[in-house]
């Protein structure tokens, strides 16, 4: 794509990369086949192609963001199938990203839109501001059906319908910092506890602690970590988030120049893109750039680093049928595509591809908040492909994910790491004894 920024634009590192993504795309189109939004709405601009041709007028031009490039941005789920799907390498990640913070520095939302921004930005990264919200969320639930039919209030109806029936109880592990290996050592890893995950399925890092110290690995949950800052970056809240990675690249550096670390091992991959990028959104920040390019280039999604030190096969502990639901930030963020499948199939399971595989379920961090109506009829076409495959249990790598779909189906939703620890001598997850249950229940007679 031809370009027409002047010198002094190119003298700003943002706009200087934007342009080179500009460069990169040839216009042929083969995004819009991937792309969840232009699947359901079937308009140009709501393609990545279309967002592209937006993006560059407005900071081409020097524009403030209008009313039409936010709608049109602000529908973009950020999934990344374009990416996997583009055949000239064009890194649309980078580029929406620019144009989120040119939105959020040049345009006035409406009143109710920034006080919706500003609400999830104050609660989602801060645990206890969370676990308190859900808790109110409880109450909340109970106008949902008058919520529902009041124009104006479809987000605080979504909010409300991702609330869980049942908060669960605070991790028995909570406060330690410090989990030694089984035996003797063969490797140190930080592990980030998260925010909104460490509160809606505290589970999820017990059985990733659990099944490491099994296999020699001793975990460190780093002082100082917190937030990984994607929740307000795809917000276009620049400074939050680069708060937040710099914070993040504290905690682990310490451990780094301490007792050293092999990895940093990401539970929740929404996190893990974002964390994989802190090199690049720390690059211009001389006092953080080779830092966070260090925390970058160790930081590994755990189903990568448990393919990558070799697990013992296990003996299948039931006979289920796994669908693995990849998440958009791991197949398309990351890469990741083959390494959680295959460690699910070596512990014994049955593991089934969902169709459609590459089409986002719309939980996108807040879009199911932002954007209800689109969210919820992908929510509703993931969970149609899931059930296709007769699962007695769906496996995903995010827990925006597994909310997303739970509200959509009674299969049983867990996380991978949960059913590799059962598999590998832990405990069997919730989700997983009530499949077991509903297999093994007598058929009545007939």
């Amino acid at each position: 794509m031809q370009t027409d920024f002047t010198k002094e634009q190119l003298d700003d590192p943002k706009v200087a990369a934007s342009e080179k993504i500009l460069r990169a795309c040839v216009h042929c189109g083969f995004c819009t086949a991937t792309c969840p939004t232009y699947l359901l709405l079937g308009d140009e601009l709501d393609s990545p192609r279309g967002r592209i041709y937006l993006i560059k007028d407005m900071l081409e031009n020097d524009k403030p963001a209008s009313t039409e490039v936010v709608t049109h941005i602000d529908r973009c789920l950020s999934c990344l199938s374009c990416m996997t799907t583009c055949p000239s390498g064009v890194h649309y990640m980078h580029l929406v990203d620019h144009a989120r913070a040119h939105i959020e520095e040049t345009y006035k939302r409406p009143w109710h839109d920034r006080a919706t921004r500003a609400v999830l930005a104050a609660i989602l990264p801060y645990p206890r501001r969370f676990r308190a919200a859900l808790a109110a969320g409880l109450v909340g639930r109970l106008a949902l059906p008058v919520l529902r039919r009041v124009p104006g209030l479809q987000r605080l109806a979504a909010m409300l319908e991702l609330t869980p029936a049942r908060i669960p109880q605070r991790s028995p592990d909570e406060g330690k910092r410090v989990f030694p290996a089984e035996g003797a050592r063969r490797g140190r890893v930080a592990l980030l506890t998260g925010c909104a995950q460490a509160v809606l399925s505290p589970a999820i890092n017990e059985a990733t602690i659990r099944l490491l110290n099994r296999q020699g690995i001793e975990v460190v949950l780093a002082k100082g970590e917190g937030c990984c800052g994607a929740l307000v970056h795809h917000m276009g809240k620049e400074e939050p988030a680069l708060a937040a990675a710099r914070a993040n690249v504290d905690a682990w550096t310490a451990e780094i120049e301490g007792e050293g670390l092999d990895a940093i091992i990401i539970t929740a991959s929404g996190c893990g893109t974002t964390i994989k990028d802190y090199g690049f959104m720390l690059r211009t920040d001389a006092s953080y750039a080779g830092n966070a390019a260090r925390v970058s280039e160790l930081a590994l999604d755990i189903t990568e680093y448990l393919a990558g030190i070799g697990l013992p096969r296990a003996h299948p502990r039931a006979e289920l049928v796994v669908a693995y639901h990849s998440a958009c930030s791991m197949q398309h963020g990351q890469q990741i595509t083959e390494e959680p499948k295959a460690l699910i199939a070596d512990a014994g399971f049955a593991v089934r591809e969902v169709p459609e595989g590459h089409i986002c379920c719309g939980s996108a961090g807040t879009y199911n908040i932002l954007q209800p109506e689109l969210a919820r009829q992908l929510r509703d076409r993931k969970a149609a492909n899931i059930e296709r495959v007769a699962p007695d249990i769906i496996a995903t790598g995010n827990i925006g994910c597994i909310t997303q779909i739970a509200g959509a189906t009674d299969i049983p939703i867990v996380h991978t790491v949960e059913l590799l620890d059962w598999a590998h001598g832990g405990p069997a997850p919730e989700g997983v004894e009530a499949a077991l249950r509903r297999r093994h229940r007598p058929q009545a007679a007939e």
